[in-house]
Protein backbone atom coordinates (compact mmCIF):
# COMPACT_ATOMS: atom_id res chain seq x y z
CA UNK A 1 0.00 0.00 0.00
CA UNK A 2 2.94 2.37 0.41
CA UNK A 3 4.25 1.58 -2.39
CA UNK A 4 1.01 2.94 -4.10
CA UNK A 5 1.06 5.86 -2.15
CA UNK A 6 3.85 6.79 -3.64
CA UNK A 7 2.80 6.79 -7.40
CA UNK A 8 -0.17 9.35 -6.04
CA UNK A 9 2.80 11.24 -4.43
CA UNK A 10 4.53 11.58 -7.25
CA UNK A 11 1.68 12.50 -9.89
CA UNK A 12 0.26 15.25 -7.22
CA UNK A 13 4.78 16.52 -7.05
CA UNK A 14 5.25 16.20 -11.18
CA UNK A 15 1.66 15.84 -12.77
CA UNK A 16 2.71 12.38 -14.01
CA UNK A 17 2.00 8.83 -13.15
CA UNK A 18 5.60 7.17 -12.33
CA UNK A 19 5.46 3.37 -11.96
CA UNK A 20 9.24 3.96 -11.22
CA UNK A 21 8.18 4.81 -7.69
CA UNK A 22 6.31 0.86 -7.47
CA UNK A 23 10.20 -0.47 -7.39
CA UNK A 24 12.49 1.98 -5.14
CA UNK A 25 13.44 2.82 -2.17
CA UNK A 26 13.05 6.18 -0.84
CA UNK A 27 10.17 8.68 -1.28
CA UNK A 28 7.19 9.44 0.80
CA UNK A 29 5.83 7.51 2.75
CA UNK A 30 8.28 4.54 3.70
CA UNK A 31 7.24 1.42 2.81
CA UNK A 32 9.64 -0.10 5.51
CA UNK A 33 8.42 1.88 8.36
CA UNK A 34 4.93 1.14 7.23
CA UNK A 35 5.78 -3.02 6.95
CA UNK A 36 7.42 -2.60 10.79
CA UNK A 37 4.37 -0.36 12.12
CA UNK A 38 2.15 -3.31 11.28
CA UNK A 39 4.08 -6.02 11.76
CA UNK A 40 4.24 -4.66 15.33
CA UNK A 41 0.99 -3.58 15.74
CA UNK A 42 -0.17 -7.48 14.45
CA UNK A 43 1.96 -8.85 16.82
CA UNK A 44 0.47 -7.08 19.86
CA UNK A 45 -2.98 -7.30 18.35
CA UNK A 46 -2.62 -11.35 18.37
CA UNK A 47 -0.19 -12.10 21.29
CA UNK A 48 -0.11 -9.31 23.63
CA UNK A 49 0.92 -5.50 23.74
CA UNK A 50 2.98 -7.25 26.76
CA UNK A 51 4.66 -10.44 25.30
CA UNK A 52 8.14 -10.78 24.38
CA UNK A 53 7.03 -11.44 20.65
CA UNK A 54 5.54 -8.09 20.50
CA UNK A 55 8.71 -6.35 22.37
CA UNK A 56 10.84 -7.61 20.04
CA UNK A 57 8.78 -6.53 17.05
CA UNK A 58 8.93 -3.33 18.50
CA UNK A 59 12.83 -3.11 18.98
CA UNK A 60 13.08 -4.26 15.17
CA UNK A 61 10.67 -1.77 14.12
CA UNK A 62 12.11 1.22 15.95
CA UNK A 63 15.63 -0.34 14.44
CA UNK A 64 14.16 -0.32 10.85
CA UNK A 65 12.92 3.04 10.86
CA UNK A 66 16.01 4.83 12.45
CA UNK A 67 18.03 3.09 10.20
CA UNK A 68 15.61 4.28 7.33
CA UNK A 69 15.48 7.86 8.13
CA UNK A 70 19.71 7.90 9.45
CA UNK A 71 21.67 5.60 8.72
CA UNK A 72 20.05 5.26 4.89
CA UNK A 73 19.31 9.22 4.59
CA UNK A 74 23.08 10.04 5.34
CA UNK A 75 24.19 8.08 2.89
CA UNK A 76 21.41 9.54 0.66
CA UNK A 77 23.17 13.08 0.99
CA UNK A 78 26.91 11.70 0.45
CA UNK A 79 25.69 10.46 -2.73
CA UNK A 80 24.27 13.76 -3.68
CA UNK A 81 27.55 15.46 -3.13
CA UNK A 82 29.35 12.58 -4.75
CA UNK A 83 27.30 13.20 -7.39
CA UNK A 84 28.09 16.98 -7.78
CA UNK A 85 31.79 16.16 -7.66
CA UNK A 86 31.84 13.96 -10.53
CA UNK A 87 29.60 16.64 -12.35
CA UNK A 88 32.14 19.16 -12.07
CA UNK A 89 35.30 17.31 -12.71
CA UNK A 90 33.34 16.14 -16.08
CA UNK A 91 33.12 19.85 -16.96
CA UNK A 92 36.58 19.74 -17.35
CA UNK A 93 37.27 16.42 -19.82
CA UNK A 94 38.81 14.23 -17.12
CA UNK A 95 38.61 10.72 -17.49
CA UNK A 96 37.28 9.12 -14.81
CA UNK A 97 34.08 6.77 -13.84
CA UNK A 98 30.70 8.94 -14.19
CA UNK A 99 28.52 6.87 -13.12
CA UNK A 100 25.97 8.16 -10.90
CA UNK A 101 25.35 6.80 -7.43
CA UNK A 102 21.68 6.32 -6.28
CA UNK A 103 20.84 9.37 -4.18
CA UNK A 104 17.32 8.57 -2.85
CA UNK A 105 18.19 6.04 -0.37
CA UNK A 106 16.56 6.87 2.86
CA UNK A 107 13.74 8.65 4.08
CA UNK A 108 13.10 12.03 6.22
CA UNK A 109 11.52 11.64 9.66
CA UNK A 110 8.23 13.12 8.07
CA UNK A 111 8.19 9.95 5.43
CA UNK A 112 8.93 7.74 8.48
CA UNK A 113 6.27 9.14 10.86
CA UNK A 114 3.80 8.90 7.64
CA UNK A 115 5.14 5.23 6.75
CA UNK A 116 4.72 4.43 10.62
CA UNK A 117 1.00 5.88 10.55
CA UNK A 118 -0.03 4.24 7.37
CA UNK A 119 1.37 0.55 9.01
CA UNK A 120 -0.74 1.03 12.16
CA UNK A 121 -3.77 1.53 10.11
CA UNK A 122 -3.39 -0.98 8.01
CA UNK A 123 -3.19 -3.53 10.81
CA UNK A 124 -5.83 -2.01 12.86
CA UNK A 125 -8.57 -1.96 9.92
CA UNK A 126 -7.37 -5.43 8.93
CA UNK A 127 -7.10 -7.33 12.63
CA UNK A 128 -10.25 -8.68 11.57
CA UNK A 129 -8.34 -11.44 9.84
CA UNK A 130 -6.38 -12.67 12.84
CA UNK A 131 -8.47 -11.89 16.07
Amino acid sequence: MAQFFKIVVELVQHHKVNLQALFTSGGMPSAHSAFVAALAVGVGQTKGWGSPEFALALVFAIIVMYDAAGVRQAAGLQARILNQIIDELFQEDHHLNQDRLKELLGHTPVQVIVGFCLGVAVSWVASFAYT
